[in-house]
């Protein structure tokens, strides 16, 4: 007969393990959840207006050309307006990028907010990732961009997709935000799958022969001065 110390002993230990087991994630279970592949919208009503001015844009139709990214991206409208108008709006492009997106607000945009509904570009633009540099580590930000390039095949599987490397940026060629732009790159060029996706890193282009970045380029070393865009419009060609 099991004494009244004994059974309690027992209940107790018995109770302990099946909260352990409650409180303690399985091995091998990562409850982390990646900011940058989750989709959500943003709340600024000029965002939601913005957005909602590309739904009806896209439900009319007639978009050969579709840019898809951030403040980088929309400002083709500002600082690239002449170049954008001279070589981009006789394709009938589209430029669909909102200032300050990260990736999991581009997700959201693309899924649930159905941008791309009524449209079947030619060819996709895309650029985006920068923004999410300050949150995000290198796999997560890859895998954000993995996701919306996964989507936009999936919802537009006659076009194709350009997708550009995240630009460099800071002035010095030693700033460790260059190193981590490198690194999503890399990751994200094995997404070229020489059929549907087209990796492009024009980085380069934009640096001096020491790795620096001028103002001449990108006067806040982030966004580009029409110079800028004019060598990311020349280097799309080649």
């Amino acid at each position: 007969m099991v004494s009244k110390y004994r059974s309690r002993r027992f209940f107790a230990c018995t109770f302990a393990c099946g909260l352990w087991l409650v409180v303690t994630p399985a091995r091998g279970y990562d409850q982390k959840v990646n900011s940058a592949t989750k989709p959500v919208p943003r709340a600024e009503k000029w965002w939601t207006d913005r957005h909602q001015g590309f739904v009806e844009l896209a439900k009319k139709g007639n978009i050969d050309v579709l840019f898809v990214g951030d403040s980088i991206t929309q400002a083709w409208g500002r600082e690239g307006k002449k170049i954008w108008t001279e070589q981009y709006a006789p394709l009938k492009a589209a430029n669909f990028g909102i200032s300050g997106d990260q990736t999991q607000h581009v997700i959201w945009r693309l899924r649930e907010g159905k941008e791309l509904t009524g449209i079947n570009p030619k060819v996709v633009v895309l650029m985006i990732g920068t923004n999410n540099m300050g949150r995000n580590n290198s796999e997560e930000i890859a895998e954000g961009i993995t996701a919306i390039a996964h989507e936009l095949t999936h919802q537009l599987p006659q076009s194709k997709i350009l997708l550009l490397g995240i630009f460099p940026r800071r002035p010095s060629a030693g700033d460790p935000a260059r190193a981590k732009i490198k690194d999503v790159n890399q990751r994200i060029a094995k997404l070229d799958d020489g059929k549907h996706v087209r990796y492009l890193d024009i980085g380069e282009k934009f640096l001096e022969s020491d790795g620096t970045l001028t103002k001449e380029v990108m006067p806040d070393f982030l966004h580009l001065t029409p110079k800028g865009y004019k060598i990311w419009a020349d280097a799309m060609l080649r």
